[in-house]
Parts: C-alpha cells; sequence; structure tokens
C-alpha cells in the first residue's frame, strides 16, 4: 500500500471532521468570491448610471452592509475551517505516534542494535509534527487554492469566454512545475530528513557521554563531528530555499506578467473598441478576479517544501512500521517451573561468525547456574537467548522441556526476571520503579521485595523512602540503590527464572553483602543464572560453567573446579591474590 493511501486510512479515522472541514472551507471560498460581484452591482447599476452627479446612496449602502456582512462571514466560515482541519489532523497524528510507539516497543532488540536511540526519537516526534503540517496546512492550502481557482475560472469563464481561455493557461503550468518541483526536490529532502535525524542520535548519545566527553577533552572532537553534520544539512536545506525562491518570487511572479501581458492585448483587441466595449464594473470584477487568481497559486506553491518533506517524512515513519514486530498475545500461560536446557546451542548476530558453539547446558528448578569467562566469551548472549530477544542458529533451549521457539516472547518473559550490571530507572518514584505501574503489583508486595533484599537498610536514610522522587537513569541516587532498586523489581514480579548479568559488579562491598544474604532465602525454587566478574560471590552456586571464544571448556561446583586446575582455578587464584 502507497505512503498516500495509508495518510488517506489513518485520516478517514476522522472523515467527519475533515468533510465538516471541507464544507465551511468551499462556503468561504464562494463567500470571498462574492465580494467582487458586490462591487460590480454598485459601480455598474448604481455609481455609472447616475444622471447629473447625484448617486442614490440608499441602495449602495445595502450593498455595502452585504459586502461587510459577507466578509465577516468570510473570516468566521475560514476560523472554523482552521479549528476544524487542526483538530482532524491533530488526531490522526497523536494516533500514528501513539501506533507507532506501541510498534516500536514490539521491535525485536536487534532492531535498535542497527538504529541509534536519537534516529528512533526522530521518526516518533520530528517526522510526525511533519506530517501533522500535511493535515493543518497543506490540506486546507490546496484545496481552498484549487476551490479557489476553479471557481475564479468558472467566474471569468461565466463574464467572458475569452478571457477564461486565457485564465486557463496557469493550470498546466501550475501542474508541469508541481512534478518538476516533486522530482528536484525529493533527494534534497531526502539527506536533510536523515541528517536532522544524526544529530539527533549525536545529541542523544553527546547528553548521555557528556561525562566521558569532558573528562577526555573531546569537546572539540565532537563539536567537529557534529558541525560536518549541520553543514551537510544546511547545504541540502540551501538548495530547497534556492529551489523555493525560484518558484515563488520568479517563476510564478515571470508567469503572472505573462498573463496580465495576454490580457492587456484581449482587452486592447477585443473589448476596447465599439459595441465590444465592456462596462467599468465588468473591467472591475475581471481585474480583481485575475489578481485574485494568483494568490492561491503562491501559496500552494510556496508550501511544495513542506509537501515534500511531509512525503519524505512519511516514508520514514511507515519505513518503521513496517519492521516486522515481535508476536504478542494477552492469554494468560501457565507458570513455568523453572527447568531450562541448552541442547548443542549455536549462535551467531551475523552470517557464520559463531559467538556461541554447541553450547549444552542443563538447569534443574531451584539451582543456582554460574556463568565466567573473559570479556566475549559468550556469556551476554546466553542471556541473550534464554530471553529470546534472539533465537538460536542451531540447536534448541528448552524451557519445562518445551522448545522456547515455538511459545510466543511475552508468555516466556512474564516467568522471567532480569537484574543488569548497569539498571536503568524511570522518571517516577522507587516505589513505580518497583512495580512498574503493573497493577498486579501492589505497595505491599513492593515494599516486601524491596526488603528481602535488604533496600530498606540503604534507603533508609532518604527523607520520603520508597515514594523518594526519581528522576532519569536514577542519576541522583547511588549505583547500589539503583542495583538494590532494580533487584527488588525483578524479586516483585516473582520469577521462576533469574538472572544477574554483572547484578554485583558496580556495588560497594557492603551492598554486595547484602545482596548475597537476600540470595541464599530468595534462590529456593527459583532457577538462577548468574553472570559474574567477582568469582568469590559465586562460590555457593550449584553449577559453575566456564565459556572461552563461545565454547564451554569446564563446567562443576567450585570445589570441583578448584581440584580441577583448569582455566576457573587459575582465574579465582588471580583474583584472591589481588584482594
Amino acid at each position: 500500500m502507497s505512503v498516500t493511501k495509508r495518510l488517506f486510512k489513518e485520516a478517514m479515522q476522522y472523515k467527519r471532521m475533515f468533510i465538516i472541514g471541507l464544507v465551511i472551507l468551499i462556503l468561504a471560498v464562494m463567500a470571498e468570491l462574492i465580494g467582487p460581484i458586490i462591487a460590480m452591482t454598485i459601480i455598474d447599476d448604481h455609481v455609472r448610471p447616475a444622471k447629473s452627479g447625484v448617486i442614490n446612496m440608499a441602495p449602495i449602502y445595502q450593498l455595502l452592509a452585504l459586502y461587510a456582512v459577507v466578509a465577516v462571514i468570510n473570516a468566521v466560515l475560514s476560523y472554523y475551517q482552521t479549528i476544524y482541519f487542526q483538530n482532524a489532523g491533530s488526531n490522526v497524528i497523536k494516533n500514528l505516534r501513539n501506533h507507532l510507539f506501541v510498534h516500536m516497543q514490539r521491535l525485536p532488540i536487534k532492531y535498535f542494535d542497527n538504529l541509534p536511540a536519537g534516529k528512533v526519537v526522530a521518526r516518533i516526534t520530528n517526522d510526525t509534527q511533519t506530517i501533522l503540517e500535511l493535515f493543518t496546512v497543506m490540506l486546507p492550502t490546496y484545496i481552498s487554492g484549487i476551490a479557489n481557482i476553479l471557481g475564479i475560472i468558472i467566474a471569468i469563464f461565466y463574464f467572458n469566454w475569452k478571457l477564461g481561455l486565457t485564465a486557463l493557461i496557469v493550470v498546466p503550468l501550475l501542474f508541469a512545475w508541481l512534478t518538476f518541483y516533486r522530482k528536484l526536490s525529493d533527494q534534497y529532502n531526502h539527506v536533510t530528513r536523515e541528517k536532522n535525524s544524526d544529530m539527533n542520535a549525536m545529541l542523544n548519545e553527546s547528553i548521555n557521554g557528556m561525562t566521558i566527553i569532558q573528562a577526555f577533552n573531546q569537546e572539540q572532537k565532537i563539536q567537529a563531528e557534529f558541525n560536518e553534520l549541520n553543514e551537510t544539512y544546511l547545504k541540502n536545506y540551501s538548495r530547497i530555499i534556492q529551489l523555493d525562491s525560484l518558484t515563488s518570487h520568479n517563476l510564478m511572479g515571470t508567469i503572472r506578467a505573462l498573463i496580465f501581458a495576454v490580457m492587456i492585448y484581449v482587452f486592447g483587441t477585443t473589448f476596447l473598441s465599439g459595441s465590444n466595449a465592456m462596462t467599468v464594473g465588468m473591467m472591475y470584477i475581471l481585474v480583481d478576479y485575475l489578481t485574485r487568481l494568483f494568490n492561491p497559486m503562491f501559496n500552494m506553491v510556496n508550501n511544495l517544501s513542506v509537501l515534500e518533506q511531509a512525503r519524505v517524512s512519511a516514508n520514514r515513519v511507515y519505513e518503521m512500521m513496517d519492521e516486522e514486530p515481535e508476536v504478542m498475545e494477552d492469554k494468560e500461560m501457565m507458570p513455568a517451573q523453572g527447568q531450562v536446557e541448552f541442547k548443542d546451542v549455536s549462535f551467531a548476530y551475523k552470517n557464520d561468525q559463531y559467538v556461541l558453539k554447541h553450547i549444552n547446558i542443563q538447569a534443574r528448578r531451584g539451582e543456582t547456574i554460574a556463568l565466567v569467562g573473559h570479556t566475549g566469551s559468550g556469556k551476554s548472549s546466553i542471556m541473550n537467548l534464554l530471553f529470546r530477544f534472539y533465537d538460536p542458529s542451531h540447536g534448541q533451549i528448552l524451557i519445562d522441556s518445551v522448545d522456547s521457539t515455538t511459545v510466543t516472547k511475552q508468555s516466556l518473559r512474564q516467568s522471567m526476571g532480569i537484574v543488569l550490571q548497569d539498571p536503568y530507572l524511570y522518571s517516577g518514584t522507587i516505589l513505580s520503579n518497583i512495580t512498574l505501574n503493573d497493577p498486579r503489583i501492589s505497595r505491599e508486595r513492593a515494599v516486601a521485595a524491596l526488603n528481602a533484599v535488604g533496600g530498606d537498610r540503604v534507603i533508609h536514610g532518604l527523607e520520603r523512602g520508597i515514594d523518594t522522587p526519581v528522576v532519569e537513569k536514577g542519576s541522583t541516587l547511588s549505583s547500589g540503590q539503583r542495583q538494590l532498586i532494580s533487584f527488588a523489581r525483578a524479586l516483585a514480579f516473582d520469577p521462576a527464572i533469574l538472572i544477574l548479568d554483572e547484578a554485583t559488579a558496580s556495588i560497594d562491598s557492603e551492598t554486595e553483602e547484602i545482596i548475597q544474604n537476600a540470595m541464599d532465602v530468595l534462590k529456593q525454587g527459583r532457577t538462577t543464572f548468574i553472570i559474574a566478574h567477582r568469582l568469590s560471590t559465586i562460590k555457593n552456586a550449584d553449577k559453575i560453567i566456564v565459556l572461552d571464544k563461545g565454547e564451554i571448556i569446564e563446567s562443576g561446583n567450585h570445589a570441583a573446579l578448584i581440584q580441577h586446575d583448569g582455566q576457573y582455578a587459575k582465574m579465582y587464584r588471580l583474583q584472591s591474590a589481588g584482594h
């Protein structure tokens, strides 16, 4: 389906408002065209025929009053036409943004691996705002312009068909320029929208990484990169301005001059001689209509850049909408028991560059499985597969003896909880960050979860306790506080399978001890996967799996691996010596 049809389908949800706006617009155009007819009537019927210079003012006053009434009606209709189109267009874009945001949340994680956050934001905000102008500015401008042009040409034909034919010349000229402009400006509009997204992405990264930028004195380098993007944007935008300038003042001015030259020739050779001479009023109305003929043309041509930008933005929005989302189902699933098995699993993010090779792991309900290994060994990739952020290239992952790829990702994740090394907190309160505003998680349950992980000892000094406000990313809280809140969040949802991805890597020893004490109680009956660099935190794990370059090289409990004196034992001795 083309972008135009898809936008039309979106607009049809508010067709009543658009139709009312359209009817009002047509009535406003009619009211505007009545004014010159009233003026002609005054001139030809009451001023010119007056004898001895005596003019009967009574009917003139009545016509002037009618002229004023028509002008007021036109103003009122124009006001309500704008209101209806603005409301209808705003509602269309509100729905489009909502649909796009919902769709974004259903896109697979790999989509965001290749698209910076700033570009996603630009499509949901900037591009939809540009499309809004299509409904609130372009639509009324072009409809009223076409209505005005047709109405004026019909009126001129009514008064004189020869002048009507002359005025008709502007229609193919306008259509030809619209077609030429679209082809010429398309490439420039694509580049400007893309560079605008690039700048948004760079701003987003710069704000999030401002500490690093300033700490390493990278301000000038970042500024140079931004200047380059900004320069490319300006270069292409300037070409669009040149096109608009050529159109609005030069091209249209030239066409108007040529049309008026033809009109003067027609007047001079036909209507100002003998019996063909026209009345003053007739001459006035024709000149008035011809002048008015070019006003909507100027408006339409001047807004061509907005039209093209809206078309490009719509393409970008629907390009994102066409990305295949994850399947979402609302049906309740049976609670998972927590048995997990990796059967000969291999996985590659790109082509045949495997980051996991022939992985076999078996975790019974209630067991704690620790994954250790150097950076790039494949620990996080195993977690990504377990959560179905990605699916295995080969092999199977079984949850309670069921292939995980045969159930929806939503139902699978309902039985899982995760705590990341760098936990993300949302704007709100500590309570809302634990419950995520899920009605199933009561305040009492959230408090119990926070107490269970020892969080009450960490936040007791906060004036409002669990109702303490949290700013974006929780930047006003310590890393330990953020980690415990994230930990309480996972526990509040009571998952059958709990994943701790470097959960103790960014916290102090005292907070780590709090978590370790809580885990001794909480892991009972819950399958727990732990990724850890601190090997001292996983000594009590039921099974420790050592990974190297995507392969399992050792497996067993702490005592067995130390006795084996392999890679794990070397890593453990190195860390112990460091302390």
